[in-house]
C-alpha cells in the first residue's frame, strides 16, 4: 500500500579535480601588493526563523566563520585579483512564496553569483525563476534534483543515500538485531529517508515491524512512542526526524523504559539529550554527523582543512549550536571557491561547468557525480560518508563508508521502495 506524503505546513567523473577545498580555522593573512578586486556576493536563502531554523541558522553561523577566515587570507583569486566574499542572507521562513521573493531580491537587486538554499518546499518554489536566470543554487537533499532544475545541485549532503551505510554497519556488527520500528514525521524528508532505510533493512535481513508517522500538529509524543515500543522491536529508528522531534522522542523512549539500540540520520545537541536521559541511554546510537574534532577527519582523503580548528572556533562562538548542518553550507562554499579558482571566473555558468567537468571534490573524500538513476540528473556527488556511534557520551566515527557499491548492487531494491512510498 502506498503511503500518502504530506508537505510540511508551518511558519517559519572526469579528468581533473578542483583544488582548494578548505574550511580552515587559521589561514595566513595576505598582504596586498595591488588593489583588491570587486567584492563577490553569495546569497544565503533559508529559514532563519520558525521550526526549520534549527537546520538552517547553525549553517549560516558556519558560513560566516568560513567567509571571515577566507577573507582574512585574501579571499578568492579571479583574473589575477583577490576578491573578498560577502554573504547576503534572506529569511524565507520555510515558505515557498517568501523563497521566491528572496530569490528575486538576491539575484536581481543584490546581484549574487551563487545561491545557497536549504531543501524541499522553498527550493521547489524558487527554481522556475532561478532556472530562467541560469542561477546556480544548492540544496541539502538530492531528492530535490530534477532535469527541470538543471542548475540545482546537492554538492555536499548525500541524504538519504548515506543511511544505507549505517544499516550495513549494524548488519556486520550487530547480527542479533532482527527487527526494527520507525518513528518520524510524515513529510518529504521523512518519507525519502524511510524508503531508503526500508531498502537497506531489507538487504540486511532486518524486518520492519512498525512504522509510526506523525503530523506536525503533534505536541504529545508519549502515545506516539508507546505505540512504537508496543511492537517490541529489537531496534528503534528515528529516521530523519527534525531536531526538536528527536529530543522529544528520545526523552519519551527513556521515560518509557527503552533500553535497546537506536539508529537515525542525526543526533543534534546530544549534551541536552543526555541531560534529560542518560549517557548510558544513548550509548551505541548510530547516526551520521560527527563532531569535527574527530581524529578521522584528519585522514589524507578528507578535503576539510583544519576541521578541528573550525570546530573549536564555531563551538566557542556559538555554544550549543553545533549540529548536522553547522559545517554543510560552509563546505558548499568551499567547493564553490575551488570551482571559481579553477574556472578563473565567478560567473554562475562558468562555475557550474567547472564543478561538473571534474571529479566531485567532496569533503569526505573521493566521489562521483550521480543521480540520473533515481532523479534523472547527475547533480549530486556520491561517495564516502561517516558512520558515527555514541561512545561514552561523545560521537565517534566508526567507519568512513563508501555508499557507491551498495547503490550499484541494490538499486532495484531502493527504487522499488521509493516508488512504493511515492517519493519518486
Amino acid at each position: 500500500m502506498k503511503t500518502k506524503v504530506t508537505r510540511r505546513k508551518f511558519l517559519a567523473g572526469s579528468a581533473g579535480t578542483i583544488a582548494g577545498l578548505s574550511l580552515a580555522g587559521t589561514l595566513p593573512k595576505r598582504s596586498f601588493a595591488h588593489e583588491e578586486g570587486e567584492v563577490i556576493k553569495i546569497g544565503f536563502l533559508g529559514a532563519l526563523t520558525g521550526d526549520l531554523a534549527g537546520w538552517v541558522l547553525p549553517g549560516l553561523y558556519g558560513v560566516e566563520i568560513w567567509v571571515e577566515q577566507i577573507n582574512a587570507a585574501g579571499g578568492v583569486k579571479v583574473g589575477g585579483d583577490w576578491h573578498q566574499i560577502e554573504v547576503i542572507s534572506y529569511d524565507d521562513e520555510y515558505l515557498g512564496a517568501k523563497a521566491v521573493t528572496g530569490a528575486k531580491k538576491l539575484v536581481l537587486e543584490d546581484e549574487v553569483k551563487f545561491l545557497v538554499m536549504s531543501f524541499t518546499t522553498p527550493v521547489f518554489a524558487a527554481q522556475p525563476f532561478l532556472t530562467e536566470q541560469k542561477m546556480v543554487s544548492t540544496t541539502l537533499t538530492p531528492s530535490d534534483m530534477s532535469p527541470e532544475r538543471p542548475y540545482l545541485i546537492a554538492p555536499v549532503e548525500q541524504h538519504p543515500f548515506y543511511l544505507v551505510t549505517g544499516v550495513e554497519w549494524i548488519r556486520r556488527n550487530r547480527p542479533d538485531i532482527k527487527t526494527v520500528a520507525f518513528v518520524t514525521q510524515n513529510d518529504e524528508l521523512g518519507m525519502n529517508s524511510l524508503a531508503t532505510y526500508a531498502a537497506a533493512f531489507e538487504v540486511a535481513g532486518i524486518e520492519i515491524i512498525e512504522e509510526k508517522l506523525f503530523g506536525f500538529e503533534i505536541t504529545d509524543f508519549a502515545p506516539v512512542v508507546s505505540a512504537v515500543l508496543a511492537a517490541k522491536p529489537d531496534m528503534l529508528c528515528l529516521d530523519t526526524a527534525y531536531p526538536d522531534y528527536i529530543n522529544l522522542i528520545l526523552e519519551q523512549a527513556f521515560l518509557q523504559g527503552w533500553q535497546g539500540p537506536l539508529i537515525g540520520a542525526s543526533l543534534d545537541n546530544y549534551p541536552a539529550i543526555i541531560a534529560k536521559t542518560s549517557q548510558e541511554f544513548l550509548e551505541g546510537y548510530i547516526f551520521h554527523y560527527p563532531d569535527f574534532d574527530d581524529p578521522r577527519l584528519q585522514e589524507p582523503d578528507i578535503n576539510f582543512t583544519n576541521a578541528a580548528e573550525f570546530y573549536r572556533v564555531y563551538t566557542e562562538r556559538h555554544p550549543g549550536a553545533w549540529n548536522a548542518v553547522s559545517w554543510e553550507y560552509a563546505a558548499i562554499l568551499a567547493m564553490w571557491k575551488g570551482a571559481v579558482e579553477a574556472a578563473d571566473s565567478a560567473e554562475p555558468m562558468d562555475v557550474f561547468q567547472a564543478m561538473k567537468s571534474t571529479d566531485a571534490p567532496h569533503i569526505f573524500g573521493p566521489a562521483a557525480w550521480w543521480g540520473t538513476e533515481v532523479y534523472g540528473i547527475d547533480n549530486a556527488p556520491v561517495g564516502k560518508w561517516p558512520v558515527v556511534q555514541m561512545q561514552s557520551g561523545k560521537p565517534v566515527i566508526v567507519d568512513m563508508a563508501d555508499m557507491r557499491p551498495w547503490l550499484a548492487e541494490h538499486q532495484d531494491v531502493l527504487m522499488r521502495h521509493m516508488k512504493d512510498r511515492n517519493v519518486i
